[in-house]
């Protein structure tokens, strides 16, 4: 066990012991507070990087906080529970704040999404396949690859991408292939191009894989065995795409994306009606993290057993365990059941969509038709969690298991003030989402 305040590493951490005294002394439940904030830090620090690339003057206010609560987890002595939770809601806040700055960036470089259906798993000749985040680069990457008669394709939360038409206005960005970012080594056994990691949700190939000289890295993204490619210089990967053999891949499917928070707003006036009239008895925020395992399909099942007067707000990679289904639109009208944000990153669309709906019904945001049920995996569901708390977004259903950085003190605590609930079985969680809202 490695203790970070003593920067020692011995078979069981400094020698603290007891139910409620951590390493070093420190107290459990604060020292597991400062163990959400450094992870909420590192979801926040991922933001701001690709906020830095657009917009870098925008950034201030995101790193006042980084650093002030940086500075706070060097000791809790002078620190109680409730002023760990206001640190916290800090941290949530420059969440929000960088969330709909980045928005804002990627709207205003790459224009406002619209709704578009993507060929998946579809290929044809010479191929890139790029998993990640960052647009920045992925325009770059398309405009170095223009005319060079290679085709570009997306992977697990660069589906969005196909949604901005400044992006999308590139012929050879062709479409999608696999699904969240775990299926990258199984999908590698089917496609024959060069693959780019432009974020951290990577999977290291093992030695052995008979695909490591294919895989391309960018930035803070480092596997062994893979090729950085270095300020932008896509010539080493554009050369290896070249020498590759051609990938064919025929699956003959489609999926849809595109549906930014702006783009929706521009329907309120049709789903207020469709909410007032009845036609639209609930909003499902069915998003978030996927992690590998069975455990994960709780949420196509949530998904599939809605009743058909319901819409799904989704984003982050969890889509993929359901956006293969045709939800169809809300009867009687052009809106569509299934609404894709975007990105992690563009999970503010749901409380953008929320806020507008509330304020035209003059209803708060907790009393809306409107059940949340997230699942997490990393340091980016952190955050954004931690966003939705600063905002008093209540009633969250979050799984699918429990943080394990979260034992029931703080848990408790959840439950009590914004009223969070784990997940369980898909059916009964549903039973009583739908109840309570009816209720």
């Amino acid at each position: 066990m490695f203790c970070y305040q003593c920067e020692m590493s011995t078979p069981n951490g400094c020698g603290s012991t007891g139910a409620t005294v951590g390493v070093c002394g420190k107290d459990e439940n604060l020292a597991r507070l400062q163990d959400i904030m450094i992870f909420g830090l590192k979801g926040l620090a991922a933001y701001r990087e690709h906020l830095n690339e657009l917009q870098p003057t925008q950034t201030k206010s995101v790193d006042d906080v980084m650093s002030e609560t940086l500075y706070f987890t060097l000791t809790n002595v002078n620190f109680n529970f409730q002023d760990h939770i206001k640190q916290l809601m800090k941290v949530g806040s420059a969440g929000v704040d960088v969330m709909d700055k980045l928005s804002n960036a990627h709207t205003s470089k790459f224009g406002i999404p619209t709704p578009v259906v993507v060929p998946q798993n579809m290929v044809e000749g010479k191929a890139i396949l790029v998993s990640g985040h960052n647009l920045e680069m992925f325009e770059a990457l398309l405009k170095a690859t223009e005319g060079k008669g290679i085709n570009v394709y997306t992977h697990s939360e660069m589906l969005p991408a196909h949604g901005y038409p400044e992006l999308r206005k590139y012929p050879h960005l062709k479409g999608n292939i696999g699904k969240s970012w775990f299926d990258q080594a199984e999908l590698m056994k089917r496609f024959k191009g060069t693959f780019v990691v432009n974020t951290n949700c990577i999977v290291p190939p093992k030695k052995d894989a008979d695909y490591i000289d294919r895989v391309f890295t960018y930035k803070i993204v480092g596997i062994e065995g893979g090729t950085p490619i270095v300020n932008d210089d896509f010539s080493e990967l554009i050369e290896k795409t070249l020498s590759c053999e051609d990938t064919n891949m025929a699956d003959d499917l489609t999926l849809t994306t595109g549906h930014h928070y702006k783009t929706i707003l521009t329907l309120a006036p049709q789903i207020l009606e469709a909410v007032q009239s009845k036609k639209i008895s609930q909003f499902f925020v069915i998003a978030g993290c996927d992690a590998p395992g069975k455990a994960g399909n709780y949420y196509r099942e949530i998904a599939e057993s809605l009743p058909k007067d319901c819409v799904i707000i989704t984003s982050s990679c969890g889509k993929f365990r359901f956006n293969d289904i045709d939800f169809g639109t809300i009867e009687g009208t052009q809106i569509p059941r299934y609404l894709d944000l975007g990105q992690c990153n563009d999970s503010n669309g749901a409380v953008e969509i929320a806020k507008a709906v509330s304020a035209a019904l003059n209803t708060p945001i907790n009393d809306l038709p409107i059940s949340i049920v997230l699942s997490w995996m990393e340091q980016k569901a952190v955050i954004i969690l931690l966003a939705l708390f600063s905002l008093g977004v209540q009633n969250i259903y979050l799984g699918p298991k429990p943080p394990q950085f979260v034992n029931e003190d703080i848990f408790n605590f959840l439950a009590e003030h914004f009223n969070l609930h784990l997940t369980g079985n898909a059916k009964e969680d549903l039973e009583t989402l739908l109840i309570n809202k009816a209720a």
